[in-house]
C-alpha cells in the first residue's frame, strides 16, 4: 500500500490541480499509510496537509518516535528485558509491540519508520480517539516538541445506524433474537473482526471456557487459522468449511441451551447496544473497542495481530477497561475472565465501573462544546483561517 502511494503521487498531484481550478480546496486529509500524498497536495498548493489516525494516541505517540527508537534500541522489539516508555503512555512490554514492528529485517519495518518521519510533515494529526480513555497521551501530544504536529483527539467516531438510510431495512439477524430473550446484561459477546481467526487448539480452549464459565453467550465462530497468519480470513472468512466442526466434540449440543454460535459473521454494534450485552471478549481491534466502550460494555481482551496486543495493555493495565486473557491461555484461566467481566468477580466490578464513567465521558465529550467536537471546531477553523 505504501509503495503504490508513492508511484500515484504525480497522478494525484494532477487531480489536485485540476479540483483547485473549480474548488476551494483549504485543506487535504490523508490516512496513517498515505503520508507521502502530501508531496502531492503541496506541489498542487493546497495549503494544509493533514492526517487522519483511525487508531489510538498511544500507537500514534509510538510512531512519531518511531525514528528515534530505530536508533536507540539495536535489536528487536520482542527480545528487549524492560518495556517502551514513551511521554504520557502506558509502558508497553517489547513483545506487545505492534506486530509490523517485531522484524526490523522486513520492509514492512522500514515503511512505518518511514512514515514516522512523513507524520512531522503533517500540519496537525487528527486522531480517531478521546482524552478520556488516554489523559496523559493526548497531554503529552498536544504540547509536541518542536517539528512535531499538533494532535486533536476527535473521537470516539463509530458508524451507529446503516449509512444509507433510505434502503429498505434488511431482516433483523437472529442473534438479535436470541438477545431479546436474555435477562439485561446476561449474554458475552464475542467475535474477532472482520477476520481475525484463532488456532484450532486456542479455539478448542476457548469453547472449553466458555462452558466452564456457566455464562450464557453468543459467539461469531470462524475457521480456525492453522494454515495461515491469524487474520488470514480477513478476504475470506465465508470460503472455508463449516466453523461448528472444529469446535470440541458435543460442545454445540451442551450448550445449546446456554449459548447461541453464528458462523462468520453478526451486527456487532447491535449487538454490543443491546442491553442483553453484558460483556465482550475481544481481539481488541480499536474500532471494536470504540465500539464496546460507547455502548459501556465490558471487555475481555484476546489481541491477534496489527497494533492488538499494545490496544490490550493499553485496556488492561492502563485504562482498567477490560481484562487480558493470560499469554498461557487455558480453559480455567479464560472461565475466569468471563465470569469476571459478566458475574462481577476479582476485577469485574472495577472494570465495569470504569467503562461505564468512559460511556458517559464518550457521550459528553460528542456534545456541542465536548472536548472532541471543541477540538473538530478548532481544526475547521484552521481550515477557514479563523483562529
Amino acid at each position: 500500500m505504501s509503495e503504490e502511494c508513492v508511484r500515484l503521487v504525480p497522478a494525484l498531484t494532477g487531480i489536485l490541480r485540476g479540483m483547485r481550478e473549480t474548488t476551494r480546496l483549504v485543506a487535504f486529509v490523508a490516512d496513517l499509510f498515505g503520508a507521502d500524498s502530501f508531496d502531492a497536495a503541496r506541489d498542487a498548493g493546497v495549503p494544509r496537509r493533514y492526517l487522519f489516525f483511525p487508531t489510538n494516541l498511544h500507537t500514534l505517540s509510538l510512531l512519531l518516535h518511531l525514528p528515534e527508537l530505530d536508533v536507540s534500541i539495536p535489536g528487536e522489539f520482542r527480545d528487549l528485558a524492560d518495556p517502551v516508555r514513551l511521554p504520557g503512555c502506558v509502558p508497553i512490554p517489547g513483545k506487545d509491540i505492534l506486530m509490523p514492528l517485531q522484524d526490523k529485517s522486513k520492509a514492512c519495518y522500514k515503511w512505518m519508520v518511514h512514515h514516522g518521519r512523513r507524520y512531522c510533515d503533517a500540519d496537525a494529526i487528527l486522531v480517531n480517539s478521546f482524552e478520556a480513555v488516554e489523559p496523559d497521551a493526548a497531554k503529552a501530544l498536544r504540547h509536541p516538541k518542536p517539528g512535531r504536529p499538533p494532535v486533536f483527539p476527535i473521537g470516539p467516531l463509530i458508524q451507529t445506524h446503516c449509512a444509507d438510510d433510505a434502503a429498505p431495512p434488511s431482516p433483523r439477524a437472529a442473534c438479535l433474537g436470541w438477545l431479546d430473550r436474555q435477562a439485561a446484561q446476561a449474554g458475552h459477546f464475542l467475535s474477532f473482526g472482520s477476520g481475525g481467526a484463532l488456532p484450532t487448539e486456542h479455539m478448542r480452549e476457548l469453547a472449553l471456557g466458555l462452558e466452564l464459565s456457566g455464562q450464557r453467550f453468543l459467539w461469531v465462530v470462524r475457521s480456525p487459522s492453522d494454515e495461515g497468519e491469524v487474520s488470514a480470513n480477513y478476504y475470506d472468512a465465508e470460503t472455508k468449511k463449516d466453523p461448528f466442526s472444529y469446535l470440541p466434540e458435543g460442545f454445540v449440543e451442551r450448550t445449546k441451551e446456554a449459548g447461541l454460535l453464528v458462523p462468520s459473521w453478526a451486527p456487532q454494534t447491535k449487538v454490543l447496544a443491546h442491553p442483553a450485552t453484558g460483556g465482550f471478549l475481544t481481539h481488541c481491534g480499536w474500532n471494536s473497542v470504540l465500539e464496546s466502550l460507547v455502548h459501556g460494555v465490558p471487555m475481555v481482551a484476546w489481541p491477534l495481530y496489527a497494533e492488538q496486543r499494545q490496544n490490550a495493555v493499553l485496556l488492561a493495565d492502563g485504562v482498567g477497561a477490560a481484562i487480558r486473557v493470560p499469554e498461557a491461555k487455558g480453559k480455567e484461566k479464560i472461565a475466569a475472565a468471563v465470569r469476571e467481566t459478566m458475574a462481577g468477580e476479582g476485577r469485574g466490578a472495577a472494570v465495569r465501573a470504569k467503562v461505564a464513567e468512559l460511556q458517559r465521558m464518550a457521550a459528553e465529550g460528542l456534545r456541542d462544546g465536548g472536548a472532541a467536537t471543541s477540538a473538530l471546531d478548532e481544526v475547521v477553523n484552521r481550515w477557514t483561517g479563523e483562529e
